[in-house]
């Protein structure tokens, strides 16, 4: 798996539901699940804390790529970058096609990665809806400790989760 940016550019692009353009800007070709609602409300937002900090883009999401073809199968990054603690939250979402095959424990090990990679990372937090069965089961066996929960705007209840950055997820 790689991880290719997805640029204000190929953003807005999305936004407008205009994958040829995302896809030409990114250099991937990108499917109808990043023009839903869902995503269309992550890229507005993700657009949103760019224009208030361009320096925070390299935190932001990126297109997991997988295959010689370079098939797109969800995305993943940051929420932002590291608070004044050193916490960082993580983020994917594989596309409903490519569920169930290890995508989602991939793109989280590469997360954590770079994440370890950061002198100023301390910790990775990740939220996930007490209902969430598929991504409660991928965090396991990472070093995710429950540590809280939370009431997300736009997802509702969530727990919180947090691991040590400097530990290295299992191969």
């Amino acid at each position: 798996m790689r991880f290719v940016e997805l640029s204000g550019e190929a953003m807005s692009a999305l936004l407008d539901g205009d994958l040829s353009a995302a896809g030409r800007t990114a250099g991937v070709t990108l499917t109808e699940y990043f023009v839903t609602d869902q995503a269309r409300w992550l890229w507005r937002y993700r657009l949103g804390q760019m224009d208030a900090d361009p320096g925070h883009a390299r935190w932001m999401v990126r297109q997991a790529v997988v295959g010689d073809e370079g098939t797109v199968v969800g995305h993943a990054g940051f929420h932002g970058p590291p608070d004044e603690a050193g916490t960082v939250e993580i983020g994917y979402s594989v596309a409903p096609g490519f569920r169930r095959r290890g995508y989602a424990r991939a793109m989280l090990t590469e997360l954590l990665r770079r994440a370890a990679a950061e002198p100023a990372v301390t910790t990775v937090r990740a939220t996930i809806s007490p209902d969430n069965v598929a991504s409660l089961a991928t965090i396991s066996g990472f070093g995710f400790v429950e540590v809280g929960e939370e009431w997300d705007e736009e997802d509702g209840p969530e727990l919180v989760f947090e691991a040590p950055a400097r530990r290295l997820p299992p191969a």
